[in-house]
């Protein structure tokens, strides 16, 4: 009697042989793509039409005044080597000193030394001309000598950014045991108030990181930084959310790990606020930067109420609180060192977009957690008290800002 004989078993050899084939379709394609480029890149596309102008960008990143005249920190940001031939101020040709060459090669950086006698409050007009005699101008609005980094001016700086982060979000933090006596309806009010304050918080993080990636190197595409630090955050965040979902068995237990992500991302908007004050000191403009300090401190005393809203639930300790406080708040003591001392624009705009993502994360994990509750306790989740809570924070935030408007 014959047997039947199928072919699902398969010899080593041609298992072997199989292997090597998927590989080789695998390596293939990257090949191919590996030869049509080095070909585009040695003979070109076969259309020579060079541009009229030649495309050149110089970006100045810092202006250093001194008593020995004018210091530009620069970098090309051209998709060319770029060289300084000619230096103008004030309709003045100017002997020049650039460290380490001329030649500045694309992404390259350079320090340009001018030895002007700038006149104190007067304004100043610097163009660097290039050896394709293209013009690149720097403003210097009201000249002043720039303050020397030394540990009197840090410290100073620290204690700025600790009246206007860790001081005002510690206040806020106060309220946590009146907020503690509200019922279920009213702790959604409580809740609601804090998505209208991380809205305005959201709207303006993102405002000023376009900002920010406006006056950036257009290399770097400040502007996609921001969208792309905003969404990487929030899809980081919201991942971190779900693989510890399982730890939390009821709101007490996820109040806490809410209120340090609500920190963190309140935290990196101080970061900014600080950006702006230390800036304002750095170009000499004290008025403005003892303005901005008042108006960010009674900005952020709010922050803190939103901080502690998941918290009502369970019973923190003062660990937990001055924790919290240091992380919604220490941000600003950075953000004012940076500004005032190592402000670098791309990275500004990149940790603007991380900030508002991190915003946008907690707004969503709040607003389910009211959804929740909405439904497990059968209460309406768009009432006229939820409606009024989210218009009164976006109001409040609203009203404190114009206190630093200028």
């Amino acid at each position: 009697m014959g047997q039947l004989q199928t072919n699902a078993s398969v010899s080593p050899g041609k298992a072997k042989n199989g292997n090597g084939n998927m590989l080789l379709w695998a390596i293939l394609p990257v090949v191919l793509l590996a030869a049509i480029l080095t070909a585009i890149l040695t003979f070109g596309t076969g259309i020579n039409e060079d541009s009229p102008a030649p495309i050149e960008s110089l970006n100045v990143e810092k202006t250093v005044l001194t008593d020995d005249g004018i210091t530009l920190k620069v970098m090309n940001s051209g998709p060319q080597e770029l060289t300084i031939a000619q230096i103008m101020i004030d309709d003045a040709y100017w002997n020049f000193n650039v460290e380490p060459n001329e030649t500045i090669p694309r992404m390259g950086r350079a320090t340009v030394t001018i030895p002007y006698p700038w006149v104190e409050g007067d304004a100043h007009e610097v163009r660097m001309i290039s050896s394709n005699s293209v013009i690149f101008d720097q403003e210097i609005a009201v000249a002043f000598k720039t303050p020397e980094l030394n540990g009197e001016r840090i410290w100073k700086y620290a204690l700025i950014g600790l009246y206007v982060g860790v001081v005002p979000v510690a206040l806020g933090l106060l309220w946590f045991p009146f907020l503690r006596r509200f019922s279920k309806r009213g702790m959604h009010a409580v809740l609601a108030f804090t998505i209208g304050l991380l809205f305005f918080l959201v709207v303006d993080t993102f405002g000023e990181g376009l900002e920010l990636a406006a006056v950036a190197p257009s290399l770097f595409k400040g502007t996609g930084l921001v969208w792309f630090g905003a969404f990487l955050t929030f899809l980081l965040l919201a991942a971190i959310d779900q693989s510890n979902r399982k730890k939390y068995r009821d709101n007490a237990a996820e109040g806490k790990p809410l209120a340090y992500k609500l920190a963190a991302g309140i935290g990196l908007h101080n970061f900014g606020e600080g950006l702006a004050i230390g800036t304002a000191f750095a170009v000499g403009e004290a008025a403005l930067g003892t303005f901005l300090v008042i108006g960010f401190t009674l900005h952020n005393l709010t922050e803190g109420i939103g901080i502690a809203a998941p918290l009502t639930k369970g019973r923190p300790t003062w660990r937990t609180f001055a924790l919290l406080a240091l992380i919604g708040g220490g941000p600003a003591i950075l953000g004012v060192w940076s500004g005032g001392l190592i402000l670098n624009n791309t990275l500004g705009a990149l940790f603007f977009g991380i900030g508002a993502g991190a915003i946008v994360q907690v707004i969503y994990v709040i607003t389910k957690m009211i959804m929740k509750e909405s439904a497990q306790y059968q209460l309406s989740l768009f009432s006229w008290r939820n409606f009024s809570s989210v218009a009164l924070g976006i109001i409040l935030m609203y009203a404190t800002a114009l206190l630093v408007a200028a």
